[in-house]
């Protein structure tokens, strides 16, 4: 047997991936959209992926020049990565030292506490509180002189919980003091509206994160951008792939944002499908809870695995049910159009009330 050499702290790394198969389900468990971008425009956009587009190497420039435009900050502030997957592992690399520590809350996205695993860095969990807020006053504690990076999720996956400015300056300042970088990962951004970027201006160690995979419903093409001061961004560009985005979501990505039009009807009916769900069960009596993102979590009469395997098997609908005690009699749904809202509760109701 070869004894060729493994990196130890990939060798020791645990890692649980996502479910496959699911084309062909109505799918409710990843906050993804359920429906996706219109196919009139989808249609419209592929017809510019051409054998002679597909030839070229990908060119992203075009691309986070119309982006940096789209939310008013300079092309020197931006550059795309191959999803906020992509994007925590450059941060990590670049700015955290081995053997340093990395504060979260917790629970939270799962690549920030598996990119600390690979890479040999010290993730440092900040627990929610009971009641499913969290205790700005712990992270700051948690903060200290061998802390490189600090993440906050605005508003947090999966529970929710979002930031006020003076809570998200805390924290920045207690890091700068401790010469750490910020994450603020703003991937549910435009279902929550209230954003952070004007903190790149004002802090030198504040990054964000945007991705294409929420509301844009470009998950498959794997597309994310870092925004932040300009010395942050060459410092990444240092280390980024050469061609690390698709041309092809480059090219969807660029489309999207030629339509504002449509950016906002895809938030009015996001929001429309969510309040009528939220609604309609709580004139049923359920207790439920907005995630602030395209998410909503649902306590349920039936246990939670129960229901996940009923409506998988009988309905082909996926939900996302969870192990961890605090959410164990919950299931979170991802919020789509009302079209979308109005199948799932009709088919959730069914299942769900026959005791």
């Amino acid at each position: 047997m070869t004894n060729y050499y493994v990196n130890p702290y990939v060798k020791e790394c645990e890692r649980i991936f996502p479910e496959q198969g699911r084309y062909g389900y109505y799918r409710f468990d990843m906050n993804e959209n359920p429906e996706g971008l219109p196919k009139s425009f989808v249609d419209q956009v592929l017809k510019e992926i051409t054998p002679e587009f597909l030839a070229i190497y990908p060119e992203p420039d075009r691309f986070l020049k119309k982006f940096s435009d789209f939310i008013g900050v300079g092309f020197e502030n931006v550059i795309a990565t191959n999803g906020s997957d992509m994007a925590i592992r450059y941060l990590y690399e670049v700015f955290a030292q081995t053997g340093k520590k990395v504060v979260t809350v917790s629970p939270s996205f799962e690549m920030y506490r598996v990119n600390c695993a690979i890479l040999g860095l010290q993730h440092v969990p900040v627990a929610y509180e009971k009641d499913l807020t969290v205790n700005v006053d712990n992270i700051v504690d948690a903060i200290d002189d061998d802390t490189d990076i600090v993440v906050l999720l605005n508003p947090n996956n999966p529970i929710g919980f979002a930031y006020s400015t003076q809570e998200t300056e805390r924290v920045i300042q207690k890091a700068q003091e401790k010469n750490a970088i910020v994450i603020i990962d703003e991937a549910y951004h435009y279902f929550y509206d209230k954003t952070f970027l004007p903190l790149i201006d004002q802090y030198d160690n504040v990054v964000i994160l945007r991705t294409f995979s929420k509301l844009f419903s470009m998950a498959a093409c794997r597309l994310g951008v870092i925004i932040s001061n300009p010395n942050i961004i060459e410092y990444v560009r240092k280390s980024h792939l050469t061609f690390d985005v698709n041309a092809i979501a480059l090219k969807f990505g660029e489309r999207i944002l030629e339509q504002k039009d449509l950016v906002d009807q895809m938030i009015c009916k996001q929001k429309e499908g969510k309040n009528y769900t939220l609604d309609i069960l709580k004139e049923k009596g359920y207790e439920t809870k907005d995630g602030l993102g395209n998410y909503i979590f649902i306590k349920t009469k039936k246990a939670p695995k129960e229901l996940e395997k009923e409506l998988k098997e009988e309905r082909k609908i996926l939900i996302k049910t969870f192990g961890n005690p605090m959410l164990s009699e919950y299931i979170r749904v991802s919020t789509g159009s009302k079209n979308a809202m109005e199948f799932f509760v009709e088919n959730f109701l069914e299942d769900d009330d026959q005791q």
